[in-house]
């Protein structure tokens, strides 16, 4: 879980009475990966609306990069397919399945006497591959939860409001962002 609302946000940028503080760096392990990969960033923002009219995020409040680019934001259900985990390269698992433990029992004289084989990959590969799928689509169902609850793009932000959201934009860097109020 990211949590938007319990973060603490380092940087900021103010613009026309309307403060938006955000925070890059949000995911870790499997999801940081595919982030890296795809070349996005999830970035968690917090946007204060200090001034006298209500503004739509998105319409009225744009974000640029330093240089004045816009930033293009994916749509949240865009970001949460590309940044999910496949639940299917846990199956990988079930190549264990023929794995056997063999035991050799030897006499006091250090002679053989009895191999044993147990079928161990019959329990290990099917319970690491089901283990892991359930594992695996527990997390993306809370993030992809997280992603709607958080979505901020068409938002209307109250006068004196501040709201939280979750956004995904395509780039390679942490690029400082700046907001817009039009």
């Amino acid at each position: 879980m990211i949590s938007p609302k319990s973060l603490n946000y380092l940087s900021s940028n103010k613009s026309d009475d309307v403060l938006l503080e955000y925070k890059y760096d949000l995911l870790h392990k499997k999801y940081a990966k595919k982030e890296e990969k795809k070349d996005l960033k999830l970035v968690a923002v917090k946007v204060t609306n200090n001034s006298d009219r209500d503004l739509t995020f998105g319409k009225d409040i744009k974000l640029t990069y330093e240089n004045g680019s816009e930033i293009y934001i994916l749509d949240n259900n865009s970001a949460f397919k590309m940044l999910k985990q496949s639940a299917a390269s846990h199956l990988f698992y079930l190549l264990l399945t023929p794995v056997n433990l063999y035991t050799t029992k030897t006499n006091s004289y250090g002679l053989q006497e009895e191999t044993s084989s147990t079928p161990i990959g019959l329990i290990l590969g099917p319970g690491l591959a089901a283990g892991n799928m359930i594992a695996v689509g527990s997390a993306n169902k809370k993030f992809n939860n997280e992603m709607l609850e958080y979505n901020i793009n068409g938002k209307v932000i109250p006068k004196g409001e501040t709201v939280y959201g979750l956004l995904t934009i395509k780039s390679e860097s942490f690029n400082s962002i700046k907001v817009k109020v039009e």
